[in-house]
C-alpha cells in the first residue's frame, strides 16, 4: 500500500485530504509543522508528500529545499493558498513535482497523485516480472504461463501486474478498484470480482487466493 505524507497545519484540510486518500486505498500520516514534515519526508517511509507552504516552524519552500538538498527524489505536490504566479514558479523550480492552489477539488488532487505515482512506478519498476511460472513483460504488455503466451486484455494485465507486484500481500477490493480502474470504492460494483475470475481462467485458478472479508492475493 502506497503511503502519503500530508504536511498541513490546518486540521480541517488535513482531515479532509486524509479521509479521501484512505478511502482511495492509501496509507497516510499528517505532519503539522515544517520540521516534523522534513524529518518524516527524509525517513524513506513515504511514497509521496502533499506539502502546504504556510507551515509553522519552517515554511514549505524551506522543507522542499532541504528534501531536495538531501538528494531525495520523493514526489512532492505543493498544496497551498498562495497560488500566485511567483509562488507557483518558486515551488516548481524548488523541486516540486506539481502545484495546486486552494481551494481545490479532491478528485483533481487524487488524479494528480495517481499520475505521479504511476510515473514514479514506471520509472523505477521492473520491466519484467516473474512469479511461480507466470511472466509479465511490463513494456510489451505480454504474459506467459509456463512459457506459453496468454492473451490478456489491458485491464486484465493491469490487475495481474498489481497482484504480482504485491505477491503474498492481501489487496482489498477498494485498493484494486482504485489502483487498476482509478475509481473510488463503489460498494455496488463487482467489477473486481469479475476480472479476478477472468484471470483465474487464464492464469490458473490456484494463483489468486480469496481472503474472506479482506480481498485477494497472489499466492
Amino acid at each position: 500500500m502506497a503511503s502519503i505524507l500530508i504536511a498541513e497545519d490546518e486540521a480541517r484540510i488535513s482531515a479532509f485530504v486524509e479521509k479521501g486518500l484512505r478511502s482511495a486505498g492509501y496509507a497516510t500520516r499528517v505532519a503539522t509543522t515544517g520540521p516534523e514534515a522534513l524529518d518524516l519526508a527524509l525517513s524513506d517511509e513515504f511514497d509521496m508528500m502533499i506539502l502546504d507552504i504556510g507551515l509553522p516552524g519552517m515554511d514549505g519552500f524551506e522543507v522542499l529545499s532541504n528534501v531536495r538538498g538531501s538528494g531525495s527524489n520523493l514526489p512532492v505536490i505543493v498544496l497551498t493558498a498562495r497560488g500566485g504566479g511567483a509562488d507557483t514558479v518558486a515551488g516548481l523550480e524548488g523541486g516540486a513535482d506539481d502545484y495546486m492552489a486552494k481551494p481545490f477539488r479532491f478528485d483533481e488532487l487524487l488524479a494528480r497523485i495517481r499520475l505521479r505515482m504511476q510515473s514514479t512506478q514506471a520509472a523505477s519498476g521492473e520491466a519484467a516480472l516473474s512469479h511461480r511460472g507466470l511472466e509479465l513483460d511490463v513494456r510489451t504488455r505480454r504474459a506467459k504461463v509456463a512459457g506459453t503466451e496468454v492473451d490478456l486484455s489491458g485491464r486484465e494485465f493491469m490487475l495481474a501486474e498489481e497482484l504480482m507486484r504485491h505477491a503474498g500481500q492481501v489487496l482489498s477490493r477498494e485498493q484494486l478498484l482504485s489502483r487498476v480502474w482509478g475509481y473510488d470504492f463503489d460498494p455496488g460494483s463487482n467489477v473486481v470480482d469479475v476480472y479476478i475470475r477472468y484471470l483465474r481462467n487464464k492464469l490458473g485458478a490456484d494463483r489468486i487466493e480469496t481472503v474472506r472479508g479482506m480481498g485477494y492475493r497472489m499466492v
